[in-house]
């Protein structure tokens, strides 16, 4: 493989695999980040590749998890809906008062709530087929 191949593989999954374990106490898909970090850390160091199949199977669990009911299910379309209603809201700034108002604001709740149904979706088609 190239080095700077290599270098940008290393590169981009370390900072995925950072933002997935931030992500693993905060709201969103930490464990599919780390996951994805670590398939793209392996292709650049083949060592790490030890570590990528016990994460994969922590991570497939989450998924099974996040869709077992349809109470989950809806909980988190509505949670979608509603980042995307507040990234409205705080981008068209129609509160005043609202802290970082603005579109800056808006847009990355906004893009937040469509990768959260994006994720719920491919969740579904996973567990339960198209």
């Amino acid at each position: 493989m190239h080095p700077a191949k290599r270098v940008l593989l290393g590169t981009a999954g370390g900072v995925l695999l950072l933002v997935g374990v931030a992500l693993l106490v905060l709201p969103g898909p930490g464990m599919l980040l780390v996951l994805a970090g670590l398939v793209l850390l392996s292709r650049a160091m083949p060592a790490v590749a030890r570590f990528e199949e016990p994460v994969r199977v922590r991570a497939m669990q989450g998924v099974e998890a996040s869709v077992a009911s349809r109470w989950r299910i809806a909980g988190t379309a509505l949670v979608g809906l509603g980042l995307i209603g507040a990234g409205v809201v705080w981008g068209a700034r129609l509160v005043s008062g609202l802290p970082f108002g603005g579109w800056s604001t808006g847009s990355s709740l906004i893009l937040s709530g469509l990768v959260l149904l994006g994720l719920l979706v491919w969740s579904h088609r996973r567990v339960h087929g198209s």
